[in-house]
């Protein structure tokens, strides 16, 4: 009976020919022409619980090798993509199914550190020499993944049309190459904020090692935390870290940029969005991302005229991300040996594998996006009229 369920759900979910082999050695061929993939399913997988959540249970699958492929894994969940009639776009089905963790600001802690704190080494063998984990900006497929993210790094302080002397505020500042970069190429003061004690920690050693005490600050706090400092600053950025706050609290982050910008001042928001409001599925909320949420552009787009924030650019960066996710994909599995020598397993290498990789298949074929946001605290009569300096 199992086999029989199986047959007829995989049957449904792929838009390629390929063939699955079972737990008893038997094998079928789906679909017409030639095979693109191989589907090995090593262990009986419970019917109930596919029905259940499918996310949830092919991605602990895979995890514990009870599933596993014989082909391009980002292609294989491409294929799935391109169906829409399969589970991956039927995500809104199983949200009863989730648990929504407030998000305090010590639960924003412990999820951040969950995520970023598996160390700096380990982020280190596979993000390039920038250390920076959002997506990167290629001018040209030709462009290195460095160069790339040095790329974005330019592309983002232009559009803030940046001048000396200014206070810039990046929340979630990572391992700090965006607020390193403006202090020294437009002699801005910069502030970095970050939940994660490795991020703090490297920041503060590269603050150092460029000695820029007098220009560069970082602080480990939450985003609502600094509201009681009373500062404000000429420009807001933050770059991926949006998804972290939750659905409930993107009103709260939008007020908070508002009341932490100067009047005239801008900010450029850089996160992933979605086409439509849904939580992430159970798999990456587990084992990746604990309260994670991507938003709609219509959710963060409503928030800002209550907040007298104006709208003067998006841009849209989605096939941007999907090459950087391939790029730290294959870094990946080049440092996967290094992986092991610093205690990871093999369930924690085949988690992280389909992670980067799924994510890839969803910013190239999915239902999620990467968009720049760039908006102003009031009207700012002053900002550029074309895009022209951003490509001088």
């Amino acid at each position: 009976m199992e086999k029989l369920f199986l047959k007829k759900f995989l049957k449904n979910i792929f838009s390629d020919t390929f063939e699955v082999q079972f737990w008893d050695g038997t094998t079928e061929k789906f679909g017409e022409g030639d095979i693109k993939f191989k589907i090995l399913i090593n262990k009986h997988l419970s019917k109930s619980d596919i029905i259940k959540d499918p996310f949830l249970t092919f991605g602990e699958a895979y995890m514990n090798n009870i599933i596993d492929f014989e082909g391009n894994i980002q292609e294989i969940i491409e294929s799935v993509y391109k169906n829409k009639d399969s589970f991956l776009h039927k995500a809104s089905l199983f949200e009863k199914l989730y648990k929504i963790t407030p998000h305090s600001v010590k639960n924003s802690k412990k999820d951040i550190q969950y995520h970023y704190d598996l160390g700096n080494d380990f982020y280190k063998l596979w993000l390039d020499e920038t250390m920076i984990y959002s997506c990167a900006y290629f001018k040209t497929r030709k462009d290195s993944l460095y160069q790339a993210q040095l790329n974005k790094v330019d592309h983002i302080l232009k559009k803030l049309n940046l001048h000396p002397n200014e206070t810039l505020l990046d929340i979630g500042c990572g391992w700090g190459e965006l607020i390193i970069t403006a202090a020294k190429k437009y002699g801005v003061k910069a502030l970095g904020i970050t939940l994660s004690n490795e991020q703090f920690n490297k920041v503060n050693q590269r603050i150092k090692e460029n000695n820029l005490e007098n220009q560069v600050k970082v602080k480990l706090m939450d985003y609502r935390e600094l509201l009681k400092t009373g500062e404000t600053f000429h420009r807001v950025v933050s770059v991926g870290m949006i998804e972290h706050v939750g659905q409930k609290n993107i009103p709260i982050y939008m007020n908070t940029v508002s009341k932490l910008l100067k009047p005239n001042g801008i900010s450029l928001l850089h996160c992933i969005t979605a086409q439509i409001e849904s939580e992430a599925n159970q798999w990456i909320k587990r084992y990746i991302f604990p309260g994670g949420y991507i938003p709609s552009i219509r959710e963060l787009v409503h928030n800002m005229p209550e907040n007298d924030l104006h709208l003067i650019d998006v841009e849209s960066l989605r096939l941007h991300y999907c090459k950087t996710l391939e790029s730290w994909a294959k870094n990946f599995e080049q440092c996967l040996d290094n992986v092991r020598k610093m205690g990871f397993d093999e369930t924690f290498i085949r988690m992280w594998r389909l992670y980067l990789n799924s994510c890839a298949a969803s910013f190239h074929y999915g239902v999620i996006d990467l968009h720049q946001f760039i908006f102003t605290k009031g009207l700012n009569n002053e900002f550029p009229m074309t895009r022209d300096y951003l490509y001088k």
